[in-house]
């Protein structure tokens, strides 16, 4: 009889950790191997308890991202498989996975294919990557009906900068962060620049780099 593939799940929120613990455990292929609340301590577990395969979100709350950890534990295991999750519709991530050789992508919300279709597809040895990028609801369009510049300025809305902070991060000026957070305004239908930033957290429409990396605001 073959062995059963040890999984590890990875998520800091109770209902998304026992969401993946259920699907490991309704199969006859999978064994869960443990369940853990943060990404270091995935890092410490695959160094004692090798497993074959570890689901992880990207975002946390408290210490260091799924990301970053996925990319630790791929170089310390490269034989182990690794799925990254989110829930948001942040899409800069997976060229940042796949940068770093994690084996497959998956957005928890907007996916059409099961989880456990990645994890078979995963283990079969392919990389399982979405091909259409989550384009959801915002106010009275979707998401790509912004540009890509104007995804930037609200990723940096997100963060409460004021306009001077966000024209010097992204390198333009504040006459230019206006006028995009206008053209948004008038998009979207939203009255305010709150209004846009509170919505896109709510939806998890972007989410800046340092949101990701050090505080952890939605899954």
């Amino acid at each position: 009889m073959n062995e059963k593939i040890k999984v590890l799940v990875v998520d800091d929120q109770y209902v998304a950790r026992s969401f993946f613990e259920i699907h490991v455990e309704m199969t006859k292929r999978y064994e869960l191997a443990a369940s853990l609340s943060t990404a270091e301590q995935a890092v410490s577990w695959c160094l004692e308890h090798p497993v074959d395969l570890v689901i992880m979100d990207v975002m946390m709350k408290y210490g260091l991202d799924g990301l970053t950890c996925a990319r630790t534990i791929k170089n310390n295991h490269p034989k182990t498989r690794i799925i990254l999750a989110t829930s948001t519709a942040e899409s800069s991530w997976i060229e940042k996975a796949r940068k770093a050789k994690i084996d497959s992508f998956w957005f928890k919300e907007y996916s059409d294919m099961p989880l456990t279709e990645v994890m078979d597809r995963t283990m079969g040895g392919e990389s399982v990557y979405p091909d259409v990028q989550p384009n959801p609801v915002f106010g009275e369009v979707r998401k790509y009906d912004l540009s890509d510049r104007e995804l930037e300025v609200l990723r940096d809305l997100t963060r409460n900068l004021t306009n001077e902070e966000i024209a010097e991060d992204l390198h333009i000026s504040p006459y230019t962060v206006k006028r995009h957070i206008e053209n948004m305004l008038s998009k979207t239908g939203y009255r305010s620049r709150v209004d846009l930033a509170v919505n896109a957290r709510i939806l998890g429409l972007v989410v800046h780099e340092d949101n990701r990396v050090n505080t952890g605001s939605r899954k």
